[in-house]
């Protein structure tokens, strides 16, 4: 995102076009949902429930944009898990029509909405810590999708998840991997991975003394594990939609290296943010 002479902003090519195309493929969804009360498979909730929550969850990323403070968890999976249990209470809508129009509206409301952090020098304060107007867009966009590609699997529909989407995921991929690697998982693990997306992004992962860094870009020295894998795959597996052994199985992840057991243990480090 970058400030013009007159003070407008602009996105980084091609984020606002994937934001609003991927809001308009969920509302296209969700209007065709003969019943909303249909169970989506791996979740406990219905589709009713995911609008609604990807409802609120943009009305929240809009606020956000616009500068207002909106606590919604600590950022710990407990802590986010009862805030979308609490939001959903609250808010009580399951109609496809109302819902469908809410995530579109909601989506414009955060392209149109100055930033906050331009008025006034902060970066907004999300559920998973402060984040640049770009990497919040970027956290909007990711959010959309999983969720989107849980509505697909329900309805039995193509899901919209592509390499040119995945590429715009990754500033909040990146930026938010230290927040969600899991204590226990990284406990003593002292490694650094390399992570490699066939035709997209390439960064490398140090773990050492319980502490997580990630640093852009395909080169780092002494690296012990290099995965090659589909830019698909990664962001599925990443949001916990897809087993990493079965995309192993299917050829859509390489592991190499001078300790290429370590390469099934990366997607256990961090938790689905």
């Amino acid at each position: 995102m970058s400030e013009q002479q007159d003070g407008s902003w602009t996105w980084p090519e091609g984020l606002e076009r994937a934001i609003r195309g991927t809001a308009e493929e969920i509302a296209t969804l969700v209007r065709s949902a003969g019943d909303t009360a249909l169970a989506v498979p791996g979740s406990e909730w219905t589709v009713g429930e995911v609008a609604a929550h990807l409802a609120v969850a943009n009305e929240l990323m809009a606020d956000l944009a616009a500068g207002r403070e909106r606590p919604y968890g600590d950022g710990t999976p407990q802590s986010l898990a009862a805030a979308n249990a609490e939001s959903l209470a609250a808010f009580t809508e399951r109609r496809a029509e109302p819902l469908a129009t809410m995530i579109t509206e909601q989506c414009e409301r955060f392209l149109e909405a100055p930033p906050g952090s331009a008025a006034d020098g902060r970066a907004p304060a999300t559920p998973l810590g402060p984040m640049s107007p770009p990497v919040l867009a970027s956290y909007l966009l990711t959010h959309m999708l999983g969720h989107g590609y849980d509505l697909a699997r329900a309805m039995r529909r193509p899901h919209m998840v592509d390499r040119a989407r995945v590429n715009l995921c990754m500033p909040f991929m990146l930026s938010v991997m230290p927040r969600v690697a899991d204590p226990e998982a990284t406990a003593g693990l002292e490694a650094r991975y390399r992570i490699r997306l066939r035709g997209g992004e390439a960064f490398c992962v140090t773990l050492a003394g319980g502490a997580v860094r990630v640093t852009p870009g395909p080169s780092s020295p002494g690296v012990d594990c290099t995965i090659l894998l589909d830019p698909v795959a990664f962001l599925l597996i990443a949001l916990g939609r897809v087993d990493p052994w079965r995309a192993l199985a299917r050829g859509r992840i390489i592991v190499w290296g001078r300790r290429p057991w370590l390469g099934p243990r990366f997607p256990t480090l961090f938790t689905a943010p």
